[in-house]
């Protein structure tokens, strides 16, 4: 139950720190680049994916933290932060292993099935409610 709790307030800090980092660096980056591409959401899911790839390395070599103190910092702040950090964490585990098609797959099919995913659903709700 601890580690649930863990999870939990940490999905709270990582989604109002999701909400306001990105909508800071969206507005930033549009006055300094320009506008019409997602610039926020962009650097939230790279430095979410750095964070997380330092995290892993330095909790597996330097330091030991609980199991409550890992799920909350890993999968409740980085989790709800960026959900791509988990995928980068999953992709790298696959290439680190020699796993080169399957992390090729890994990529394609999550790309593709997710953003295919969204596309039905947007598609058939907008069917049904209008």
């Amino acid at each position: 139950m601890k580690v649930v709790l863990a999870i939990a307030l940490g999905g709270a800090l990582g989604a109002l720190g999701r909400y306001f980092f990105t909508g800071y660096l969206e507005r930033w980056l549009t006055a300094l680049i320009g506008d019409g591409f997602p610039y926020g959401t962009m650097a939230v899911n790279v430095i979410g994916s750095f964070v997380l790839g330092a995290l892993v390395e330095v909790l597996a070599i330097t330091v030991h933290i609980s199991p409550e103190l890992r799920a909350f910092i890993v999968v409740g702040v980085l989790g709800s932060f960026t959900t791509f950090s988990a995928f980068s964490l999953d992709t790298v585990l696959l290439l680190e292993r020699g796993e080169i098609g399957r992390a090729g797959l890994y990529i394609a099919a999550s790309v593709v099935l997710s953003v295919g995913g969204f596309m039905v659903a947007l598609r058939l709700f907008r069917w049904i409610l209008v």
